[in-house]
């Protein structure tokens, strides 16, 4: 990068020297011409006796002319070549650095998908505990309360979540795992929501849900990404189906880091917003902190699932679909990179 920005440096520094040159030059035949013009004056004064200055003069403005043509062309030609010279180094650097902020979104995207490829495992693990099977399978104040506690250990253990419920097949949530933070929860009815419907609807125990990152108003309008599974009789792969484990995944800090650990170098950081947005183009986590769940960013993807190009604005963007990780799918979601023009040129040695 560093190469190919020095290229338009010195470019720039050779346009520079070239113009101060060709303005001297001109300015030295004007004067020539200035100088030649009275020298032709006083010959014809003169008369005869001056006619041999007279042609001296002329010599003197036909070379001023020719050295004129001549600073014309060179100015010409190298108005030119320095443009293309120009553009080309302009059209390398921006390669080379929309190269880089793909591979730095890509890096983003694979970082969340191993860790949420994760989620997805924890909660087929968990659906199998016996205090889950048992709660739902014992409908009693003492199994729940057992249940919350078990449910407690597990995230005391993983503090990425934010909750652990367990709703019967009617969608009523018998237990959680931290009544005291969410009191409201347990007797809730969960039913309605997406995360429940899906997971009920798994085929076997290797089966899950995810819903979209969003608020929600039961653990204090947190954002999560919720993933969910149904519990079966037995924790059988194939049991009947008791009902459903659903586990909030503490989105806002664990996506910030991602986005936030990007390696930008100083001055970068302050020119490049880095974005996780889901299928729908919508931000999901911004370097900036703004435009959660609200900003739709126009991506053009092309079909195409990894690039970068210059938009409307002339901002730089890199970008990278959700490749998945091992037997996590991903969701259609992108990592993205979009550096703004005004500063490029002053970013320090990537």
């Amino acid at each position: 990068m560093a190469d190919a920005e020095r290229i338009i440096e010195l470019t720039q520094a050779v346009d520079i020297v070239a113009r101060e040159k060709i303005l001297a030059i001109k300015k030295v035949t004007s004067t020539t011409r200035i100088l030649s013009l009275n020298a032709l004056i006083e010959a014809t004064r003169a008369g005869d006796s001056g006619r041999g200055f007279a042609v001296v003069a002329n010599e003197v403005k036909n070379v001023s002319d020719d050295i004129s043509r001549i600073t014309q062309s060179l100015e010409s030609e190298l108005a030119t070549t320095i443009g293309d010279l120009t553009r080309l180094g302009e059209s390398l650097v921006r390669q080379l650095r929309g190269s880089r902020l793909v591979d730095l979104a890509l890096n983003m995207i694979e970082i969340i998908d191993r860790n949420l490829y994760e989620r997805s495992c924890d909660v087929r693990w968990w659906a199998t505990d016996s205090a889950m099977v048992d709660c739902l399978s014992n409908d009693t104040a003492d199994m729940a309360a057992f249940t919350s506690k078990r449910l407690r250990v597990i995230l005391d253990s993983y503090t990425v979540y934010l909750d652990l419920w367990v709703a019967d097949t009617q969608g009523r949530v018998r237990a959680n795992g931290r009544p005291d933070r969410y009191p409201h929860v347990v007797n809730s009815d969960v039913s309605q929501q997406a995360w429940f419907r899906d997971a009920m609807k798994t085929r076997d125990g290797t089966e899950y849900a995810v819903a979209d990152v969003g608020t929600n108003p039961m653990l204090n309008n947190a954002l999560v990404a919720t993933y969910s599974t149904a519990i079966r009789e037995g924790g059988d792969t194939h049991g009947r189906i008791l009902g459903v484990l659903g586990i909030f995944f503490d989105w806002q800090p664990q996506a910030q880091a991602v986005v936030e650990g990007v390696r930008l170098t100083k001055a970068e950081a302050n020119f490049t917003r880095c974005l996780l947005i889901d299928q729908h183009h919508r931000v999901i986590a911004a370097s900036d902190g703004s435009g959660i769940l609200s900003e739709i960013v126009p991506l053009s993807t092309d079909n195409r699932g990894q690039d970068s190009y210059v938009d409307e604005k002339g901002r730089i963007v890199g970008y990278a679909l959700t490749p998945g990780y091992e037997t996590y799918r991903g969701l259609g979601w992108y990592g993205v990179v979009i550096q703004h023009p005004a500063s490029l040129a002053s970013s320090e040695e990537m």
